[in-house]
């Protein structure tokens, strides 16, 4: 990733839309498909800047790792208490360790080995642990955004679900989601692309747009995992250890 989409990230993870959005989309997913056992045992692999770590310790105990220095520093503060270095797919750590819950958050697609990444972290998870993955969606979005944020690529369904197989691992529920605003976002793709545009995309819209969308795109919490989308710009995977 850039720096540029790195200071973006820890600079508006707690104001953007899609950041906002996103986590109540995920907390929603968590109550529904990850088996509560009172204090889950959670590990976030890559947490960045730690964004999503307040919303993961509403669930139970959160560890986490990240390979790069400033944010690792960063989440710690965020934390309570220093975070590891990880590296995927070779270095994760913990591996005296066992999770009820992995969360991989916009992770997966960074990586050259997606196989060899999700099969470590399957190694981290309790006999009835579970995995929750989100991914960039649709290949024939690829954009400058991708590029920016060195993506290696986007999925769809079926490539998520042969790489999760691959990995040993049995998918429990994989949709879309992210799906409500897809038009709008792939007609500002499009729209970038004819006018050559090099401006960032992950910049903070004006406050009363920003809150709308951030609504907008909350309100997917309601039905995702529940009524199956056609199409977005994300994908969920929820998946564990193949019963062998």
């Amino acid at each position: 990733m850039e720096a540029v989409a790195y200071t973006a990230l820890k600079t508006l993870q707690d104001r953007h839309w899609w950041f906002d959005g996103r986590r109540q989309i995920l907390s929603a997913l968590i109550r529904r498909f990850i088996p509560h056992r009172g204090d889950l045992k959670i590990l976030e692999a890559g947490c960045g800047y730690g964004g999503n770590l307040p919303m993961l310790a509403q669930f139970g105990t959160v560890d986490c790792f990240e390979f790069d220095n400033s944010a690792r520093e960063y989440a710690a503060g965020l934390l309570g208490r220093p975070v590891a270095y990880g590296h995927l797919p070779d270095q994760p750590g913990f591996e005296d360790r066992q999770f009820d819950l992995v969360a991989m958050l916009d992770v997966l697609e960074h990586i050259d080995d997606d196989v060899g990444s999700l099969k470590s972290l399957g190694g981290l998870l309790s006999q009835s642990g579970r995995i929750l993955i989100t991914v960039p969606a649709m290949p024939w979005l690829w954009s400058k955004h991708d590029e920016v944020h060195h993506h290696k690529r986007r999925y769809t369904k079926r490539s998520l679900n042969r790489a999760l197989r691959a990995a040993g691992l049995e998918p429990v529920r994989i949709g879309y989601f992210n799906s409500i605003l897809f038009p709008l976002a792939v007609a500002q793709r499009f729209a970038q692309k004819i006018r050559n545009s090099q401006s960032p995309v992950d910049e903070l819209p004006p406050r009363p747009l920003n809150s709308v969308l951030a609504k907008v795109f909350a309100f997917e919490r309601k039905i995702v995992g529940k009524i199956p989308m056609p199409i977005g710009l994300s994908l969920f995977a929820i998946a564990e250890l193949t019963d062998e």
